[in-house]
């Protein structure tokens, strides 16, 4: 994933949530993309925006790195930070509202089928093709918005149904477990 261009396995899921939402006739030319994120998913959709001419607001939290704030900012896209208190439940309602003042876009990551869609569709299928004739008995994936490892292990599931899946949270952004 790190040759992807944002260097994350988030790229993957930006353009294709832009892309399915340009297939539906959501998205149209000139739109606004806004979007909720701690940051990856803002770098990737970020660069997507660029690359395809869209105006793109990034919200998060003030308590997300400056690194990934000059990365979204260096790709073009509006910054917008909310209290760090609030979370992401702060950046997402900011998100939200920004998005019904400028009539923008809500890719909205953590409930887009397409986050899961393209994950089994590629990542999952080059894991697979990397492994080849070997197989592969485990899978350990890091959970944000649950899209990665729902997505790859289907994909292993489908291939081995004996495969064992790990999700890994972080305790500062626990989805599992609340």
């Amino acid at each position: 994933e790190a040759f992807n261009p944002g260097s994350s396995v988030k790229d993957r899921i930006a353009l294709s949530m832009i892309e399915k939402a340009e297939q539906d006739g959501i998205l149209k030319p000139g739109a606004t993309i806004v979007e909720a994120t701690s940051g990856n998913t803002g770098i990737g959709l970020s660069w997507v925006g660029a690359a395809k001419g869209y105006k793109v607001v990034i919200v998060m939290p003030e308590t997300m790195s400056v690194e990934r704030r000059k990365i979204i900012q260096a790709y073009g896209a509006e910054l917008v930070l909310t209290p760090g208190s609030e979370g992401m439940k702060g950046a997402i309602a900011k998100a939200q509202e920004i998005a019904a003042e400028r009539d923008g876009f809500l890719p909205l990551q953590f409930n887009n089928p397409a986050n899961p869609e393209v994950h089994e569709r590629t990542t999952g299928a080059e894991i697979l093709a990397a492994f080849g004739s070997d197989g592969l008995d485990a899978f350990v994936g890091g959970v944000g918005t649950g899209g990665t490892i729902s997505g790859v292990s289907h994909a292993l599931k489908v291939a081995n149904s004996n495969i064992q899946v790990y999700a890994v949270e972080a305790d500062e952004s626990a989805i599992l477990s609340g």
